[in-house]
């Protein structure tokens, strides 16, 4: 089986702040949510576990699987979306005031189809599903091929690439898949 899972919370996911590769740790909330998602998710079978490289994936993959005997490989391909210069501003997506009209980064929440090359030196999509592509094809199929039971612990950006190309989802339908954090999803 493939699974996947958002990291826990913020503080700038909380106030609505765009990460991307800024490395910004969990919260205390956000600790709770991965405690909860352990006792949650205690009888589900991983083998291994592939997280991003950042510290609020590694410390979600880490509580989750607490004294489970998994082991926890961080892996480059897996890291989050760059923003660019974008990252650190307030950001649309899921805002409860709504879009901000005037940030051209608005593209690839409002309509990700059109988002077609780097915006202030964000990643192109075309670069994020290359990488994640990678290591689908090179790690974690293979290893479900072989019965393996394999979590990878992301992103929202990161891991809706991955949701879309298990799926075969347009990017259109990018942000549709509902990553939510610290839910756990079952792709294949």
């Amino acid at each position: 089986m493939l699974y996947i899972m958002r990291h826990g919370t913020t503080d700038w996911n909380v106030r609505f702040k765009l990460q991307g590769r800024t490395d910004v740790p969990l919260n205390d909330a956000g600790r709770e949510l991965a405690r909860k998602a352990a006792e949650e998710y205690k009888n589900v079978h991983f083998d291994i576990c592939y997280c991003s490289p950042l510290i609020r994936a590694k410390e979600t993959a880490e509580i989750l699987l607490a004294g489970r005997n998994v082991p926890i490989i961080p892996d480059e391909r897996l890291i989050e979306m760059s923003f660019g210069e974008y990252e650190g501003m307030d950001y649309s997506f899921d805002h409860p005031d709504g879009p901000m009209p005037d940030s051209p980064i608005n593209v690839i929440f409002i309509s990700p189809e059109k988002y077609t090359g780097s915006i202030g030196g964000s990643e192109p999509f075309s670069e994020l599903f290359a990488r994640t592509g990678d290591f689908l094809e090179k790690t974690a199929y293979p290893l479900v091929k072989e019965g393996k039971d394999v979590l990878i612990v992301g992103h929202g950006a990161m891991d809706s690439s991955i949701v879309c190309q298990v799926k075969n989802l347009p990017v259109a339908d990018f942000w549709k898949a509902g990553i939510v954090n610290c839910k756990l999803m079952k792709l294949m």
